[in-house]
């Protein structure tokens, strides 16, 4: 039953990024990202348990300040998936909820929303879209696209833009993936058990490795556009929506 008690919300956080160094200890709202992530999540009320999985002991140290409750495990691992998954046993729940640690902005409607798609029981993987009302969001690759079937099964993730639009007589819309995972406790511990993917590789998405595995992934469309912070453009958005660090 996809009920709260079955739930739990895990966050894996690593401490080194390219893009923005060490970005999960940047100020945001009073508290660093990976906190204010965290929180954001547990105020939703959604979850059974809230727990952060971190690789340094840097952020054990800050999430310890805070009373965030974290597993510190400083293994490598080739993406959060796979942080997440080999903490499993810690966690009896049959949903498996991973928010990224640098969506400091996620809201109680888009986790309903990614709950929702797991009452059709050929789900394995859940995830969410937005539409891109932009042509820089299109073509930059740092905005991951994603295409889906008419059953909203994902088709395929890219950094590229996809599809492209050849017959500028046909009209098209762009979807940004938003980077929310929901598993089923099965589903997540046989992906854990595959070595990461050619597509997966080239392309840097973890979500890849899913579709070549051929799981049922299913996207569920949100209304607008969570501020993900992956580069320093998207914190100071952060910062400006916020009126201050």
């Amino acid at each position: 039953m996809n009920s709260k008690a079955n739930r739990v919300a895990l966050i894996p956080a690593r401490l080194e990024s390219e893009r923005l160094p060490e970005k999960l200890l940047l100020p945001l709202g009073g508290v660093p990202i990976i906190v204010k992530t965290y929180q954001a999540v547990l105020e939703t009320a959604l979850f059974d348990k809230v727990v952060i999985i971190c690789n340094h002991t840097r952020l054990s140290d800050v999430l310890t300040h805070y009373g965030c409750e974290h597993i510190l495990d400083n293994r490598p691992f080739d993406s959060g998936t796979d942080r997440i998954a080999h903490q499993l046993s810690n966690f009896p729940h049959e949903y498996i909820i991973n928010v990224q640690g640098d969506e400091p902005f996620t809201k109680k409607s888009d986790l309903d929303r990614l709950l929702e798609i797991f009452d059709n029981q050929e789900v394995e993987i859940a995830t969410l879209k937005c539409s891109i009302n932009n042509n820089l969001d299109v073509a930059n690759p740092n905005v991951v696209k994603v295409v889906t079937n008419d059953a909203g099964r994902a088709l395929y993730f890219s950094r590229s833009v996809i599809p492209y639009h050849r017959d500028i007589q046909v009209s098209v819309r762009y979807y940004k993936h938003v980077g929310i995972y929901g598993y089923r406790r099965d589903v997540l511990l046989a992906l854990s058990q595959t070595k990461p993917s050619q597509l997966e590789r080239v392309e840097k998405l973890e979500n890849l490795r899913m579709i070549e595995k051929n799981m049922y992934v299913a996207v569920a469309e949100i209304g607008e556009v969570p501020i993900s912070i992956d580069t320093a453009e998207d914190y100071e958005k952060a910062i400006r929506l916020l009126g201050g660090i």
